[in-house]
């Protein structure tokens, strides 16, 4: 690897690949050249403004050539990213930027009829911010347009951006990614250049990405896949990056004939989908190739019809988690389809994962808690380190909270979840954090969160709650209410009324006899 920090894989990419188509957007097609001095543009303009090493920049925006040409300009000035959640409300997005301090946000103003900056506003949120740059649509009084923020670059020489690219070291951070956890409060977990470069060289290498790839990248960039997985990696192969914005099957099915797409990865509700949709065969699929899936179970029956009738090559499944830099197992290209259906593979180079209970680890066949160590896993969490301390023990190994079987090969099943965490539609649901704005609706005295299996979302949430003396919850309003506090994926699909909720002599919620009553209903 000739690069360990992500602006030195910037030059690199742009040396070794300058003429070859790197972003397709809409009418923007851009060189590696191109992509390479647009990008170093953006840092000379985020360094006219003061930035560098220390602040913390957010990007809360869908998948845009500007996204990457942003974020990595905040790589390029010695700064750390931060990405937010596009399905986040005003005081979600709040939270992160006061948590981080962020002095910058990049977002959009006109994404699924949704302004982000009136989200902000009206939720009394953004005031530590000391500008807004829109990197897409209506321009609101007080923010800066993206043309004119770029404009500002001849402010600054590209001697002095390159002494500060330069000067970005190994185990500088390079992105702050929040996770929620079971306290119900997102913690910012940092990753590191050096960490993230050689996770992404590996899982380049595992599933074979090349130069002659294009490569529809439907997983949102804020996520560690969208954007270590997506745009990283095309840098590091020469792969060509066709940014998503939004995953539905017409758009998505008319994007792979129309730039001859060969690598589209995501959960696995995304190619049923597809296998599933009556126009199939009246689209030309011939040109997929990589396929790179995970976060929910799935059908051997899947993985055979990916490669029979989508014509995949390479169908890969892999396991991670943010505090990991979002990597930690993968399965080969050359494992069987059961291999690829029933595991999430094995570690990857340089990564130890064990299954442990209390400290040891279990014999093989036997369930226990994931635990990883290795150059992947995070720096800790952001000003905590009381948690940093519970997720990562003295001997460097992160305990994950999944329960997961590891065979006699070194391959992971991950079977269940120490914490309540399930995951809709491949975004993580925190039931703590979900229950705890749920508990500001007046007609709610208590509330317990379970996720319960859906075959189309992989899971979902079902509340049960408790009235207020003297309240009466109607459930379908209490639903109307949480979709216009939280994020979409968060919100439950179905509000229970109960008497009570159900509890152990010390007062614990038994949750698996809420999933038990959700099963039995049907």
């Amino acid at each position: 690897m000739s690069w360990t920090t992500i602006p030195e894989l910037i030059d690199d990419a742009a040396k070794r690949f300058a003429a070859q188509e790197a972003v397709v957007d809409g009418n923007q097609r851009w060189t590696f050249a191109d992509y390479r001095d647009n990008i170093h543009a953006a840092a000379r303009a985020l360094m006219a403004r003061g930035i560098g090493p220390g602040d913390r920049v957010a990007v809360w925006a869908p998948n845009a050539a500007e996204w990457a040409v942003a974020a990595l300009g905040v790589h390029c000035s010695g700064a750390a990213l931060v990405p937010i959640n596009t399905r986040f409300k005003g005081h979600e997005a709040g939270y992160i930027l006061e948590r981080t301090s962020a002095s910058l946000l990049f977002t959009v103003t006109d994404f699924l009829d949704t302004d982000y900056v009136d989200l902000l506003a009206t939720a009394g949120q953004g005031a530590g911010l000391e500008e807004t740059v829109i990197l897409r649509g209506t321009v609101p009084a007080g923010c800066t347009a993206w043309e004119d923020f770029v404009a500002d670059s001849v402010l600054v020489d590209d001697e002095e951006r390159t002494i500060r690219s330069a000067a970005v070291a190994d185990h500088d951070l390079c992105h702050i990614m929040f996770t929620s956890g079971t306290t119900g409060t997102p913690k910012g977990a940092m990753l590191q250049h050096a960490a993230v470069c050689r996770s992404y060289e590996t899982w380049c290498d595992v599933i074979g990405l090349n130069a002659d790839d294009r490569y529809l990248v439907v997983n949102p960039f804020f996520h560690t896949f969208g954007l270590n997985a997506g745009i990283l990696a095309c840098l590091m192969t020469g792969a060509t990056l066709v940014p998503h914005p939004v995953f539905d099957v017409p758009s998505v099915m008319a994007r792979i004939p129309e730039e001859r797409i060969t690598m589209l990865p995501g959960p696995p509700a995304i190619y049923q989908t597809i296998l599933n949709h009556t126009d199939l065969d009246d689209f030309d699929m011939s040109s997929l190739r990589l396929a790179v899936t995970g976060a929910a179970a799935i059908p051997v029956e899947m993985i055979h019809a990916m490669r029979d009738r989508l014509g995949f090559e390479t169908v890969v499944t892999g396991y991670g988690l943010t505090e990991a830099s979002g990597i930690a197992t993968m399965c080969r290209h050359d494992d069987d389809p059961e291999v690829i259906a029933n595991t999430s593979g094995r570690a990857i180079d340089g990564v130890e994962v064990l299954v442990v209970h209390d400290g040891q680890e279990v014999a093989r066949g036997e369930p226990g808690e994931v635990v990883v160590r290795g150059y992947n896993v995070m720096a800790g969490y952001l000003d905590d380190p009381e948690q940093t301390a519970e997720a990562i023990d003295a001997d460097g190994w992160l305990h994950t909270g999944d329960i997961g079987v590891m065979d006699a090969d070194g391959y992971l099943d991950i079977t269940d979840r120490v914490k309540d965490m399930f995951i809709t539609g491949g975004f993580n649901v925190y039931p703590a954090e979900v229950e705890n704005l749920m508990l500001s609706h007046p007609d709610i005295g208590q509330v317990a969160v379970v996720g319960v299996p859906d075959q189309r979302m992989g899971e979902v949430g079902v509340a049960f709650v408790v009235a207020a003396p003297d309240a009466h919850p109607d459930e379908e309003a209490i639903v109307a209410w949480a979709r216009e506090r939280m994020a979409n994926f968060k919100v439950p699909r179905r509000v229970v009324v109960v008497d009570t909720l159900p509890t152990n002599a010390s007062g614990k919620v038994l949750k698996y006899e809420l999933r038990d009553r959700v099963a039995s209903d049907g």
